[in-house]
């Protein structure tokens, strides 16, 4: 899976389907002025790889900016088999980021996942509804949001954080 940013519930997702299904992760995220320590946890909690589109431009981007920049960096990444992101992110609290990057890269858009299950190249998720969820899926590849209901992310073990500060992320500018 490719996870945009670093919300911990999304990295959680991919990693348990990492467990089940094998594969990789690569963790990306738009912006600038990354601190570094910050952007290698998700390295050291097991993801494989992190892409950082990092520009001075990317600074204050609106929705629809970020969801093209993340777009275009997942088309430049190549293949991929599932995109997860975040509900929404903490700044605007709009939740349209995912979305927005769903339609540019024409893939179905699964939202709200308390569960997320990689199955017979497909995605099968439980949506949080107000009185309990549902059941949808859809063929892969497909970009899922997850909620807070998915539970708590897992620790980075002292081994993780040791290899993840030998990681060297990918940095892309405008």
């Amino acid at each position: 899976p490719v996870v945009n940013g670093f919300d911990e519930n999304a990295i959680e997702a991919a990693l348990k389907i990492k467990d089940d299904q094998g594969g990789t992760i690569t963790i990306l995220s738009v912006g600038s002025g990354f601190v570094m320590d910050v952007m290698k946890k998700p390295l050291a909690m097991g993801a494989d790889s992190l892409v950082l589109a990092e520009d001075d431009a990317f600074g204050d981007l609106d929705s629809f900016a970020t969801a093209h920049v993340l777009a275009e960096a997942i088309r430049k990444i190549g293949r991929f088999d599932m995109v997860i992101c975040g509900r929404q992110a903490s700044d605007w609290d709009n939740a349209q980021v995912p979305l927005g990057v769903s339609e540019m890269l024409g893939l179905p858009c699964l939202t709200m996942a308390q569960k997320v299950e990689a199955v017979d190249g497909g995605v099968v998720v439980q949506r949080v509804l107000a009185d309990g969820y549902e059941v949808v899926g859809a063929d892969l590849p497909a970009l899922v949001t997850v909620s807070n209901e998915l539970g708590g992310p897992r620790y980075a073990t002292l081994r993780g954080i040791m290899a993840a500060g030998r990681k060297t992320p990918t940095v892309w500018s405008a």
